[in-house]
């Protein structure tokens, strides 16, 4: 599953390419998915490189080949017959305004988990679905990777998924790179929680809840790292950390 972000840019560079021949510059790209920089491009960039969708060609410029689309997509790969016929599929994609209109799921789920099955006693098997960053934000994978067996004691009520830490933001509060996180879907927490943060609706990162008047604070475990400031309306909360799982 990609996240919103993805599957935005990939249809646009799909599109262009079936439109011109020529991948759109990174300028572009920011433009058409209304991001504040280029660095935001480079990760999604780079997360559907992982993915199997995208390849960049060494040495040239600009150079991206779209390897696949979304298996529901799928019909979609195939050279348009005229420029125009291009053109009028594009502007129908994009909804007519460069953007993409796309109906996903909620970006605040990172995949569906909602029935687990037994692991073995004592024990309830929970998607592993990414990894999440305890340090600079970084995009959170939003695909099943395996299901993971957690003791149930660990677990509360409602539905849990749980994500690989990288990084060591959050080192002071117990939680270190390669850690493995259990995560309570939850959309509300409270100050002091630590919690899976989705900011701007492009990266995830694992934070330290502080309510600072009508801004939030992500705070880190560790100080190297500094307390990150934003309006409210910039951060959403995907769950709660309810326990972690470490391999010696």
């Amino acid at each position: 599953m990609l996240t919103r972000k993805q599957y935005e840019l990939l249809m646009f560079i799909h599109e262009r390419v079936r439109e011109s021949g020529i991948p759109p510059s990174f300028d572009e790209m920011k433009e058409a998915l209304d991001l504040k920089s280029k660095s935001g491009i480079h990760r999604l960039i780079t997360a559907l490189e992982e993915r199997g969708f995208l390849r960049r060609m060494e040495k040239r410029a600009r150079a991206l080949e779209v390897l696949k689309l979304p298996d529901n997509m799928a019909e979609t790969i195939r050279p348009a017959t005229t420029r125009s016929q291009a053109q009028r599929s594009t502007s129908s994609r994009m909804g007519g305004h460069g953007r993409t209109d796309i109906r996903m799921a909620d970006a605040r789920s990172p995949a569906p988990r909602r029935s687990y099955g037994e692991g073995g006693e004592g024990t309830v098997n929970v998607p592993l679905v990414g990894r999440i960053a305890a340090g600079t934000p970084i995009e959170a994978l939003q695909t099943k990777m395996s299901d993971i067996p957690v003791p149930g004691g660990m677990l509360g009520r409602g539905s849990h998924y749980a994500l690989e830490v990288t990084g060591d933001s959050m080192v002071n509060a117990g939680i270190l790179d390669g850690d493995t996180v259990i995560i309570q879907e939850a959309d509300t927490a409270n100050t002091g929680e630590i919690i899976v943060a989705l900011v701007d609706n492009e990266e995830a990162t694992l934070k330290r809840l502080r309510r600072r008047g009508d801004s939030i604070a992500l705070e880190a475990a560790n100080p190297a790292y500094e307390t990150r400031l934003y309006g409210a309306d910039r951060v959403k909360v995907q769950g709660k950390l309810v326990g972690l799982m470490r391999r010696y």
